[in-house]
């Protein structure tokens, strides 16, 4: 007893000694971790803890590490299963992380008999915010689309980057880089948000190495990669940050069908199916382009060849299409969606080229994105007249085959063409605003009208000043109709000082000018005012008043809709909430025109003023009003 009493006190101190040095050891572990990355491809190159989805598949590309057997010894990360590709020189590592595994670093080995082991060292990052705070946008968001190269250059030291294959700048050339980057549109914010835009969507911003014109960012040649003469990840992040402060969201274009031909994977595919009418390719060269058939993915009678070749065929010449049949393919995409939501803070996806990638994989694809982030957005590009068509793709469709989207929204392409028709035509019974009155009556056929996305123009069609033959007045009154429908509204970055493509209509070079003041000695700086026209002037405070007063009218955000067919080339168009309602007027008529506002009562508004909210003048609704001059009014109850 004397004995143990002795020696008590020293066990007590080496017992304490003991547990400290483990506490120590687990505390430190990750700071004596020997970081390494010696390894040609780990993608994705991170992940990230705490999704419902508890599986990771990384793809490993590395020069025969067929031959060798990875491990993991990090709490709460367990590999699955590995998988073999056709080429030796890749590997696919299904990983399962426990709900409780903590983020950290850790190290894969990779060890094969008679061979030098390999290690990569791979990071679970813990989520900044949780998943219901990725709110994406609606029918009380404006997204300003921007192409980044012709927008703003702010860092002209990117503007070539040697070990690019195309390798010079050219502002006179319209199919050239011209320089554009990400600080160019981060610089500025303040005009975006002042105009009262509150979502930004960007073109592509990863690499596209290709030889020649591919500053528009849609032939991807790395999807884990922001393009080097567009900045820098954490550029494309710091964007998305000082977006937020100014509660301006964005939304990330997405490809999902296909790829650029100098893509790194291109010589040296993992499967043989990772492409489409890839045996062909890879025989003799030959390129089997899709047919653009869309209307396969929903025609009851469509050929077998027809519908394949839309789906299979390759968009053009230069862009591979995708196989996402292929299990892996596929997880590879979505994941790579899920990563660059986590790691850039993003509010929302645009899907370039829907109806081309496999439809169930793209039903797949949205359910894992909108299972993770419930109130997230995804527009998907349907470019289609056929509301018919456009409906097929909105979550909460009932179509005949069952299928199901789980896409939020779609790109009204119906109504923007219908507009344009009101317009320009003139009106008859079944001509001119009367488009416009019959194109909105198709909303019964939409799941949900208010979540499809209007515009006027974008980067793959004619200005819309140049499709109404540059016409202020009709393009004022367009504005005023994509802005006060029930829709989300996208408007392309220089329409507010009517950039136009006149010299050569519907050239993409030339649609897509560059924005006058984002480069250094511009004369003429839409930013400032600087030179430009009184015209321009005049348009860029219109749509600057207009975004400013859309954006607290709750009316035009989420209130009923009520029209009447137009009469004598005027048609009406009530957005009603509570005691707010916005009338937009749009007349045709180049004299004056008295109307009977008799007709309107129904909408409750005899004997209340209301307001012109360009002109702040004031009037009280009564039985009559005058119209002295064709185009748009726009008067709300909100004083």
């Amino acid at each position: 007893m004397k004995y143990f009493k002795a020696i008590y006190p020293l066990l007590l101190v080496l017992f304490f000694a003991c547990n400290n040095s483990s506490i120590k050891k687990e505390d430190t572990i990750v700071s004596k971790l020997k970081i390494t990355d010696s390894l040609e491809r780990v993608e994705p190159p991170n992940w990230f803890v705490g999704f419902k989805n508890t599986s990771l598949q990384l793809l490993v590309k590395e020069p025969n590490i067929g031959n060798f057997t990875p491990s993991i010894s990090y709490e709460g990360v367990q590999i699955k299963k590995v998988h073999k590709a056709t080429s030796n020189n890749y590997l696919f590592i299904d990983l399962v992380i426990s709900e409780k595994t903590k983020p950290g670093k850790f190290n894969i080995v990779f060890t094969a008999t008679g061979t030098s082991e390999k290690v990569h060292t791979y990071e679970l990052k813990d989520r900044e915010k949780s998943p219901e705070k990725y709110v994406g946008f609606n029918s009380a968001d404006v997204l300003y689309l921007i192409t980044p190269d012709r927008f703003a250059n702010a860092n002209i030291s990117n503007d070539i980057d040697i070990s690019m294959k195309e390798k010079t700048i050219d502002r006179k050339d319209d199919y050239a880089r011209h320089g554009g980057d990400i600080k160019g549109i981060t610089n500025h914010l303040d005009y975006i948000d002042s105009m009262g835009f509150t979502a930004i969507w960007s073109c592509p911003l990863l690499v596209n190495d290709m030889k020649k014109s591919s500053y528009h960012g849609y032939a991807i040649t790395d999807l884990y990669k922001i393009d080097p003469r567009f900045g820098t990840l954490k550029e494309y992040r710091e964007l998305a940050d000082k977006a937020a402060e100014k509660g301006i969201k964005l939304i990330m274009d997405q490809v999902a069908n296909h790829c650029g031909s100098e893509h790194w994977w291109m010589k040296d595919l993992p499967f043989n199916d990772w492409l489409n009418y890839q045996e062909n390719f890879e025989k003799n060269g030959t390129l089997i382009t899709s047919n653009h058939r869309r209307t396969t993915n929903q025609d009851l009678y469509a050929s077998k060849v027809d519908a394949a070749q839309n789906t299979k065929g390759w968009f053009v010449n230069s862009m591979p299409d995708l196989n996402q049949k292929n299990p892996f393919m596929a997880k590879y995409i979505i994941q790579n969606s899920i990563w660059w939501i986590e790691t850039i803070g993003l509010s929302g996806i645009r899907q370039d080229t829907y109806p081309y990638p496999d439809k169930e994989f793209m039903s797949n694809w949205a359910g894992a994105i909108m299972a993770e982030y419930p109130n997230f957005s995804i527009v998907g590009e349907e470019w289609s007249y056929n509301p018919l068509l456009i409906g097929y793709w909105q979550k909460g469709a009932n179509n005949r085959d069952g299928y199901e989207s789980n896409l939020s929204s779609t790109m009204d392409f119906a109504m923007q063409k219908k507009i344009v028709e009101a317009l320009n035509e003139k009106e008859s019974w079944d001509t001119g605003l009367v488009k416009i009155y019959e194109g909105l009556a198709n909303d019964f056929h939409y799941a949900s009208p208010k979540d499809l996305l209007t515009f006027p123009d974008n980067h793959d069609m004619s200005r819309i000043f140049t499709q109404l033959n540059g016409n202020i007045t009709l393009t004022k009154m367009a504005l005023s109709v994509h802005l006060t429908l029930p829709r989300i509204p996208q408007i392309y970055y220089g329409t507010e000082i009517l950039m136009n493509d006149f010299n050569k209509p519907g050239d993409h070079g030339l649609i897509r000018t560059d924005f006058p003041g984002g480069w250094q000695n511009d004369v003429v700086n839409a930013f400032d005012g600087t030179g430009l026209t009184s015209s321009q002037i005049e348009m860029q405070r219109f749509l600057k008043k207009l975004l400013n007063f859309r954006k607290s009218s709750k009316a035009i955000h989420t209130g009923k809709t009520v029209h009447f067919a137009p009469v004598n080339g005027v048609y009406f168009l009530f957005r009603i909430l509570e005691d707010e309602v916005v009338v937009t007027i749009i007349n045709k008529n180049d004299n004056p025109l008295k109307i009977d506002l008799n007709r309107f009562n129904e909408i409750g508004l005899q004997g209340k003023i209301v307001k012109n909210i360009i002109t702040d003048a004031t009037i009280r609704w009564s039985d009559s009003l005058s119209l002295t001059s064709k185009g748009s009014i726009i008067l709300t109850t909100k004083l």
